[in-house]
C-alpha cells in the first residue's frame, strides 16, 4: 500500500511536471491511477535530476543506487521512492523495465547522439516505451501483444516530445534528430547546435519524425482493446493528447526552434471526451489484426521482460557498461 501522504506528494509532482499525463490519468480507475502516479512521479523526478543537474554522471549513479535500494526493500526516505518501492513490491515490477529507463538517462548523461532512426527508437524505448510496459504491469496485463502496442505508444509519445523540443534541446547542446537525416540534407550537427534555425531541412526532419510517430500511434490503438475495460479511456486519452501535441507542431509549420508548441486546457478536455467515446467503441468492435503485429525491434527486450512472470535479476551488460563509463567520468571530475 502506498502511504496517503506519499501519494499526495506524487500527485503534486505530476500536477506541475507532467500536465498531459495528469490530464489523461483522470480517466484511469483508482486501482491503476494511484500506482501510476507513483510510477510517473519517480520517473519524472529522476529525469529532472539528471536533466537539470550540473553533474549528470553523478545524478545517474545516484539514481542507480536509489533503484538498488527500492528493489532491496529499503528505499530512500522520500515520498517518490517510498511510493515506487510499494509499486515494485505490489506488482512484481520486472527490474529490467526501470533499468531500461536508467540506461536511457545514462545515454543522456554521456551525450550520446543517434546515427539513424533506429538509434532514436532505441533511446525512446528506454526513456518512454519502458514506462508504457510498466503501465501494462500496473494493469495486470502481461500479454505480449498488448505490451507490444503499449511500447508503440511510448515510442510515439517520445518521438512527439523530440519533435516539439528540437529548439530547446539544441540550446542545451542536445540533439535527438537522426544524424543521417541532417547530414543527408547538408546540415552539420555541430553548426546546427551552435546556431539553431528552422530551416526547410530541419522542418522536414521534424515532419518525418512526426510521421513515424503517427504510424506508431495508429498501431498502438489496436492494443487498447486488450486492456481492462476501465483502463481504456485513460490510455486512449494519453494517445490523443500526445498526438495533439504533434498536431500543434504541424500548425506551426514544423518550426520547433522559434517557439515551443503548446496545447490548451480546453483542447485536453475535448480529447478526454473523445477518448471516452473511442474507448467505449472498443467494447463492441472486433479486435484489429494489427494487435498481433510483432514488436518494433528496438522494444522487443522490454516485451520479453514484462511478459515474464518470474523476471530475471541483475543488470544487462550494456547498462553495466555505460554505468562504468559514468563512474570513470565521475571519478575524473572528483580527482
Amino acid at each position: 500500500m502506498i502511504a496517503p501522504s506519499d501519494l499526495e506528494a506524487c500527485r503534486a509532482a505530476i500536477r506541475t511536471g507532467s500536465l498531459s499525463f495528469h490530464a489523461a490519468s483522470r480517466l484511469l480507475p483508482n486501482r491503476v491511477r494511484d500506482p501510476a502516479l507513483a510510477l510517473y512521479a519517480f520517473c519524472r523526478l529522476a529525469d529532472d535530476a539528471v536533466d537539470e543537474g550540473h553533474d549528470k554522471a553523478a545524478a545517474v549513479l545516484r539514481l542507480r543506487d536509489r533503484l538498488d535500494r527500492v528493489y532491496e526493500g529499503r528505499p530512500v526516505n522520500s515520498p517518490a521512492d517510498r511510493a515506487f518501492a510499494a509499486v515494485v513490491e505490489g506488482f512484481q515490477m520486472p527490474r529490467a523495465l526501470p533499468d531500461a529507463l536508467l540506461e536511457g538517462m545514462a545515454w543522456d548523461a554521456v551525450g550520446r547522439r543517434y546515427d539513424d532512426l533506429s538509434g532514436v527508437l532505441a533511446y525512446s524505448a528506454r526513456v518512454a516505451a519502458a514506462v508504457g510496459a510498466m503501465m501494462c504491469v500496473l494493469m495486470r496485463v502481461r500479454d505480449a501483444d498488448a505490451l507490444s502496442r503499449a511500447c508503440d505508444l511510448g515510442l510515439a509519445m517520445q518521438l512527439t516530445n523530440i519533435a516539439r523540443d528540437v529548439g530547446e534541446d539544441a540550446c542545451a547542446g542536445r540533439l535527438y534528430l537522426p544524424v543521417d537525416w541532417l547530414t543527408g540534407a547538408g546540415i552539420d550537427p555541430e553548426s546546427f547546435l551552435a546556431t539553431p534555425a528552422a530551416t526547410p531541412a530541419i522542418r522536414l526532419a521534424i515532419a518525418r519524425l512526426l510521421a513515424e510517430a503517427d504510424r506508431l500511434y495508429t498501431r498502438s490503438e489496436a492494443g487498447v482493446a486488450a486492456l481492462p475495460l476501465a483502463c481504456r479511456p485513460g490510455i486512449m486519452a494519453a494517445r490523443m493528447i500526445y498526438a495533439g501535441i504533434g498536431s500543434a507542431v504541424r500548425r506551426k509549420d514544423h518550426d520547433s526552434i522559434t517557439s515551443r508548441a503548446r496545447t490548451g486546457g480546453l483542447q485536453k478536455l475535448g480529447w478526454l471526451g473523445l477518448a471516452t467515446l473511442k474507448a467505449g467503441g472498443t467494447a463492441v468492435m472486433p479486435q484489429p489484426s494489427v494487435l498481433h503485429a510483432p514488436p518494433v525491434d528496438e522494444v522487443a527486450f522490454l516485451v520479453r521482460a514484462a511478459a515474464q512472470q518470474a523476471p530475471a535479476k541483475g543488470r544487462s551488460d550494456a547498462l553495466l557498461g555505460v554505468l562504468a563509463q559514468l563512474e570513470a567520468r565521475d571519478r575524473s571530475l572528483s580527482a
